[in-house]
């Protein structure tokens, strides 16, 4: 091009007047022969394309060291392992977790040891039976409650006792002579030690009061109630009925399907549905009156729906922390009240509870109050006169023998 002819010239060409024969037979020998291994090897492209599809069939494979050496060796199901260099077991196998201390599980592998009943404070008597401020002990803390003894002559085994629950009332409201006077004075007069826990972080006693349905605190403060009680050389332990309202009744379920010593439950308006139905149920908008969850309930649906998912992820846990899945274990019969007005608790609650407790042949009796409110304040003379009848028949003339 331009008036220059362009030479083609070879490797040879231009190596050649630089070499002797020689050295010319042995270059090319030597080519010759890595032209012949090359041919057995893939192209640089064709080995990329190569290990691309390996990837598609196998995941990748997570290195040993790794797992062995993480705080939380979780290996996914479809990770590869070579055979070669097999993952220790303890790697593979998960330590069980203690039970959560909110689940029935947890709260029967506690002691319960209970303590003296030390007089506090001697109070202005009933009609026919002594009042005090009394204390005990639960979980190191000082617990106070109402105590009430019959006059006169105790039975030779000791006088039936009723452990009284109250419902929710705030803490820094809550006061131990206050409240629920005709209820404790009802079974006073007829022949009963009463004994009502004031629950940790109420009035004087000691600790937080961190709530009944996302802590166990309430529900230990009673069984260890149940256990000082026992031990009051007035009472007799092989009588010992519980009652409980409201939040009182959650706790009653609660304490009856993990102490054998609670001989019969009363529950008036109780919440006393499983976990779920607390979740699904507390509030109906379509009913009327329409009974609402109180604000300071809230928070553990939060909390125990984020870390264990909710009933329909997790149905396990949720059967776990509920009384309603161990009716079966249930310590003794148990009697139901519910106003149909109640705007507080659901009536549901106690149906359901009736027909569950049916269902896996304990006892029950249930009673519904047309047009009554959360207190069965309009028929309380009816609902405290089976309630005493009641313990009569399943504490008072209980006999071990």
């Amino acid at each position: 091009v331009n008036g220059f002819i362009i030479q083609r010239l070879s490797f040879l060409d231009i190596i050649k007047p630089y070499m002797d024969k020689k050295l010319l037979l042995l270059l090319l020998i030597s080519v010759a022969l890595i032209l012949t291994a090359c041919s057995a090897i893939l192209q640089p492209s064709q080995l990329f394309s190569e290990a691309i599809s390996d990837t598609r069939d196998e995941p990748q494979m997570t290195p040993v060291t790794e797992v062995a050496s993480s705080a939380t060796p979780l290996i996914p199901a479809n990770t590869y392992t070579p055979q070669t260099t097999p993952i220790p077991a303890a790697t593979l196998t998960p330590t069980l977790s203690p039970p959560h201390p909110l689940t029935i599980e947890y709260l029967r592998q506690q002691e319960y040891p209970g303590s003296e009943v030390v007089i506090e404070q001697t109070l202005e008597p009933g009609v026919n039976y002594n009042r005090y401020i009394a204390s005990y002990r639960s979980e190191g803390l000082k617990i106070n409650a109402l105590l009430t003894v019959p006059f006169g002559e105790k039975p030779e085994s000791g006088w039936p006792v009723v452990v009284f629950n109250h419902g929710y009332i705030p803490p820094d409201e809550y006061r131990t002579t206050e409240r629920y006077i005709d209820y404790v004075d009802a079974f006073a007069r007829n022949g009963y030690i009463v004994f009502r826990s004031d629950y940790r972080g109420h009035d004087n006693s000691e600790g937080v009061a961190r709530g009944a349905y996302g802590n166990p605190d309430y529900t230990i403060d009673v069984l260890n109630a149940v256990a000082a009680i026992k031990m009051h050389p007035d009472s007799d332990p092989d009588r010992i009925g519980m009652w409980g309202h409201s939040l009182g009744g959650y706790i009653t379920m609660r304490a009856m399907v993990v102490s054998e010593d609670i001989k019969a439950g009363v529950i008036w308006a109780g919440v006393v549905a499983s976990y779920p139905d607390l979740i699904s149920k507390w509030r109906r908008p379509n009913s009327i009156p329409t009974p609402v969850i109180p604000d300071r309930a809230r928070w553990w649906r939060t909390v125990l729906n984020d870390t264990f998912g909710s009933p329909e992820e997790n149905p396990d846990f949720w059967d776990s922390v509920s009384a309603n899945s161990y009716l079966e274990n249930l310590s003794g019969p148990v009697q139901l009240h519910h106003g149909t007005a109640d705007t507080s608790v659901p009536i549901e609650f106690s149906t359901t509870l009736a027909e569950q407790i049916r269902d896996v042949g304990g006892s029950v009796e249930y009673y519904t109050y047309e047009g009554d409110n959360h207190n069965i304040s309009i028929n309380f003379g009816d609902a405290i006169y089976r309630s005493i009848s009641f313990f009569d028949t399943f504490v008072k003339d209980f006999s071990p023998h």
